[in-house]
């Protein structure tokens, strides 16, 4: 559980590095999402040819892993439009939406069903997400384009993280992202002909920003995050996902600029406790009231 729970952190600090470089704006939002997949693929296939690591267990979870791919693609690319419609830090938060409706996906097709604690912390992290976003935005219904996609990459990466929670029961991690990363990138490459975006004519940066996203935000992050997701419960590790939108607000705030307020700083304080709950197994209202009848010495 320790390896698990370190290797979830680390993942963790690589993804928040993502929104800031997707915010430099110096590749379009899909085609960006496209080659953070395809130059990941590139390197770890090679590898795990070599080293004979590509197994397949059966038709049935290769398909979902398949389907793993193009969640996991759909995702990337609505994240990428909203980061750069709005800010690093609106678009981290909003899509880190996921753990509820993980939460309910798990409360309706899974046996290991969310605790009491999950929902308590679920529900105050989420508090503290409203706080660093901005009571305004839900206040006045002011939901653009960039708010529903943020919104919409959280319900994706839901369907990603049960799925794939039940595809690395049975599969490898480095197999498992193998077909992933051939899904994402035979069908994210389609969605970015569709919408004629370009393939090429980036600047040098653009290119070393692509490479890096594949390298650091992608291949290592959730290479470290799928083994995490294959110790831990799926729900508790979308959760944990949530102090990626703090990291990306501090990071977005020290790199470009964004500005963090109190309320900012107060919500992600919240957040965090509403991530240490979940991680509480015992429980918490049960322990209070055992300690008030607890007679004093």
């Amino acid at each position: 559980m320790k390896k698990a729970r370190l290797a979830l952190a680390i993942g963790i600090l690589c993804i928040s590095i993502f929104p800031i470089l997707v915010k430099l704006n110096l590749t379009p939002g899909v085609i960006s999402a496209f080659y953070r997949m395809a130059f990941s693929l590139v390197l770890l296939l090679p590898y795990v040819l070599i080293t004979r690591q590509f197994k397949i267990p059966n038709l049935k979870t290769a398909l979902l892993a398949i389907l793993c791919g193009v969640i996991f693609g759909s995702d990337v690319a609505v994240w990428n439009i909203a980061i750069q419609e709005s800010t690093a830090t609106q678009a981290s938060l909003l899509t880190n939406l996921s753990p509820v409706w993980v939460g309910v996906l798990a409360l309706c097709f899974l046996k290991d069903k969310p605790k009491v604690n999950f929902w308590i912390g679920t529900v105050i992290a989420v508090f503290g997400m409203v706080m660093l976003v901005g009571f305004s935005v839900f206040q006045n219904l002011d939901f653009d384009l960039a708010f529903s996609f943020g919104v919409l990459s959280g319900v994706f990466y839901a369907f990603y993280m049960l799925i794939s929670k039940e595809v690395l029961k049975t599969m490898n991690v480095l197999t498992f992202m193998a077909l992933s990363l051939m899904a994402s990138s035979v069908y994210l490459a389609g969605v970015s002909y569709a919408l004629e975006e370009p393939f090429y004519g980036f600047s040098n940066t653009g290119w070393l920003v692509l490479v890096v996203q594949a390298v650091l935000c992608q291949l290592l992050a959730w290479i470290l995050i799928s083994y995490a997701t294959q110790h831990m419960r799926a729900t508790r590790v979308s959760v944990s996902l949530l102090g990626q939108g703090i990291l990306a607000s501090f990071l977005a705030w020290l790199f470009i600029g964004e500005a963090i307020s109190f309320q900012m700083v107060v919500g992600g304080l919240i957040l965090l406790f509403g991530i240490r709950i979940t991680f509480y197994d015992k429980p918490i209202f049960v322990n209070l009231q055992i300690k008030r009848q607890k007679p004093a010495l």
